[in-house]
C-alpha cells in the first residue's frame, strides 16, 4: 500500500471512530445539592461511560437546594433535575416540569445527630430544640413527622432553621440545639471524631416514601422526549453498575462527598438498597408525599399525584 493511500485508508477510520462521538447528545443536568451520595450515580454513570453509551454528554450543574434547583429548570438554565419528592409540590403549583422516574425511597440518607454527651433516646427530644434546613423542607417534615408519632404532635419538638450542615453542626457543639438532621454521612463523620452520634436514622419513619425524583422539563418532554429515555436508561444501568462496583462507586463518590472511602463506603452499604431499580411511583409513597405537602403548609390540601408524574419515560415502557 502506498504512503497516499495508507492516509486515505487512516482517514477514514478515524471520521468513523470520530461518527459515534459526533452523534453524542449534550444534555444539562442538575443536583439539588452537591455532596450527597444518593446523587453520586451521575458522576459514576459519566465516568464509567455508561451515559456516553446512551448517546449522552452530561454537563452537570450543582444548586444549593430543592427551591433553587426548581428555579433552573423554570428558567431553562438545565434540562434534567435530580432532587427530592417534596419538590413535586413545585409542579402542583405551577412549575413547568414533571417528575419522570422515583429515584430513591425510604428518607435514609437522612439522620438526627446529637453531641456525645446529648440526649440518649428519642423520648428525651420532647420540649427539646432540634435544627433543620429550611422552613417548609423535608428535614423539617422529618422532625415534625417524627415528634408526631412519638404522640408529642408536630410541634413537639423545637425547630432552628439553620440551613447548612456546618451551620447546624455548629449550633449543636455550642450546645445552641440538643440535635441536627444531617446526612448519614455527617453522622458517621461526628462518631468517628468522636464529638457526637446518630440518636436516630429517618428511614425508619416512613417505610413508603420517595425521598428522590427525578425531573425534565415540560419543554424537553414535548420537544426531545428520547433523549429522557436515553438519560433514564443511562441512570437506572449505572444503578445496577454500582450494585456490583462497590470500589469503583466509593473512589468516586468519597471526594465529592468530602469524606474518607471508610465512610463512603458505610454510606454505600446503607443506602444502595433504597435505590429504585424501575423508577415506578410507589401509590401508597406518594399519599404520604401529598399529606406532607398540607403538614408543611406547602399546599392548601392534598393533589392530584397522577398529575404530576409520568411513568412513560421509563425503560421498558411503551413508547406510544
Amino acid at each position: 500500500m502506498t504512503k497516499a493511500k495508507y492516509l486515505l485508508v487512516l482517514c477514514a477510520a478515524l471520521a468513523l471512530m470520530a461518527g459515534p462521538a459526533a452523534a453524542q447528545q449534550k444534555l444539562r443536568v442538575g443536583k439539588a445539592v452537591t455532596n450527597a451520595f444518593t446523587f453520586t450515580p451521575l458522576d459514576v454513570g459519566m465516568k464509567a461511560g455508561i451515559f456516553a453509551k446512551h448517546g449522552l454528554t452530561i454537563d452537570e450543574y450543582n444548586f444549593g437546594g430543592s427551591a433553587k434547583l426548581q428555579q433552573g429548570l423554570a428558567a431553562d438554565s438545565i434540562d434534567i433535575g435530580i432532587g427530592s419528592g417534596p419538590e413535586l409540590s413545585f409542579v402542583a403549583k405551577g412549575a413547568p416540569v414533571l417528575g419522570v422516574a422515583a429515584m430513591a425511597g425510604k428518607p435514609a440518607l437522612l439522620c438526627l445527630v446529637v453531641a456525645e454527651n446529648g440526649p440518649k433516646t428519642v423520648a428525651d427530644l420532647k420540649g427539646k430544640t432540634v435544627s433543620s434546613s429550611t422552613v417548609g423542607s423535608l428535614t423539617t417534615w422529618l422532625v415534625r413527622e417524627l415528634s408526631r408519632q412519638q404522640g408529642w404532635g408536630p410541634d413537639g419538638i423545637k425547630l432552628a432553621y439553620l440551613g447548612e450542615e456546618p451551620t447546624q453542626l455548629a449550633a449543636l457543639m455550642t450546645g445552641e440545639t440538643q440535635g441536627a438532621t444531617v446526612q448519614i454521612a455527617a453522622g458517621y463523620r461526628l462518631e468517628e471524631q468522636k464529638r457526637g452520634r446518630i440518636l436516630y436514622r429517618f428511614g425508619d419513619i416512613a417505610p413508603h416514601f420517595i425521598i428522590h425524583v427525578i425531573y425534565a422539563r415540560k419543554a424537553l418532554i414535548a420537544s426531545d422526549p428520547e433523549a429522557i429515555r436515553k438519560f433514564l436508561a443511562g441512570w437506572f444501568e449505572t444503578i445496577k453498575y454500582m450494585e456490583t462496583h462497590k470500589a469503583e462507586t466509593v473512589d468516586v463518590a468519597a471526594p465529592i462527598m468530602g469524606v474518607s472511602k471508610e465512610i463512603a463506603g458505610r454510606a454505600y452499604d446503607e443506602l444502595m438498597p433504597t435505590f429504585s431499580r424501575d423508577g415506578k411511583f410507589d401509590p401508597e409513597a406518594l399519599k404520604v408525599l401529598a399529606r406532607s405537602y398540607v403538614e408543611m403548609d406547602l399546599l392548601p390540601t392534598e393533589p392530584d399525584m397522577s398529575k404530576l408524574i409520568t411513568e412513560k419515560f421509563l425503560p421498558g415502557a411503551a413508547t406510544n
